[in-house]
């Protein structure tokens, strides 16, 4: 996590932490503005006890999680999210989670997940050539928490509320677009199964005036995307577009509650591999030009 350390000035610490309202300020910053990188998570801890409440979601440090209170917004049809704010994309998303995507981007900070960016269209080389960038951002997992019959609660990954569809409607054109998959007809072809890990892009500021840049997802409503939208808060880690015709994901039939029912979508940050130490698992020079030893560095000695 890329925490604001001693050395950072305010504010460039402040911009980092992209404007937020006052309140999430005061929360991020006492957990991470004036301290080291090890001891801000703990810093939280401290003052949160196991928690954090913010409108709309719920940060568990113990269990290393974020909860949004969610509502399911589509059972059936074709999809480009997974998760958007309320009163924005419901007729295209899973779910419409009630927290502000900023809020949540500042939840997976505090958890020690690095944000990168969106998919993006970039110059290179001398002839200023304009390339596809995929997105970077460490790996979130997305499960959604529903509630049994008899009350208890089941967390599964999203992947099983979501398919492959063999063919949707163009939205702009009204034509049939046949997936890949189907066009191919070749036998023991792979069926595409899709993911529970999105990457965390972080979305993107705009310039508003004199005033504060203002957070994108939080305009657009696109808090988790299936397409590639970028201005998403969590993505694919590729490029999903019309254009490559890669858009054929759709509700998996009879898996969701009715639309209007409450339910959670929990955001859990992947730990990150630790880099091995300096030296590790190299062999031990003999000392003068003695004969080698099998010996390595790491490891206690027989």
């Amino acid at each position: 996590m890329r925490y604001f350390c001693p050395k950072m000035p305010f504010r460039a610490a402040k911009l980092r932490l992209m404007n937020l309202d006052r309140n999430i300020i005061t929360l991020a910053l006492c957990s991470a503005a004036f301290v080291k990188a090890g001891q801000a998570e703990e810093t939280v801890r401290e003052r949160t006890d196991k928690s954090v409440k913010i409108p709309g979601l719920v940060l568990d440090l113990e269990k290393r999680c974020i909860d949004l209170e969610a509502e399911v917004s589509l059972d059936k049809g074709p999809l480009e999210l997974v998760a958007c704010t309320k009163g924005s994309k419901e007729h295209e998303s899973i779910v419409a989670v009630s927290a502000k995507a900023m809020h949540i981007h500042t939840a997976l900070l505090l958890l020690g997940a690095s944000d990168g960016h969106p998919a993006i269209r970039r110059q290179v080389g001398s002839d200023k050539r304009w390339v596809n960038v995929p997105p970077r951002g460490d790996a979130v997992e997305v499960f959604l928490i529903t509630t049994t019959k008899d009350g208890k609660s089941v967390e599964c990954p999203i992947r099983d509320f979501i398919v492959r569809s063999r063919h949707r409607v163009d939205e702009v054109e009204g034509a049939v677009i046949i997936s890949p998959e189907e066009s191919e007809k070749s036998e023991g072809a792979s069926k595409k199964r899709f993911p529970h890990t999105f990457v965390f892009a972080g979305s993107r500021l705009k310039e508003d005036g004199p005033g504060p840049r203002r957070y994108l997802a939080d305009l657009s409503g696109n808090v988790i995307s299936i397409a590639t939208f970028g201005d998403e808060l969590l993505c694919l880690p590729h490029r999903e577009t019309r254009e490559d015709n890669a858009l054929m994901w759709r509700v998996k039939p009879g898996s969701l509650p009715r639309v209007g029912t409450k339910v959670t979508l929990r955001l859990r940050p992947k730990p990150k591999k630790s880099k091995p130490k300096a030296g590790a698992g190299k062999t031990v020079a003999p000392p003068h030009g003695g004969a080698t030893s099998s010996r390595k560095t790491s490891g206690t000695d027989s």
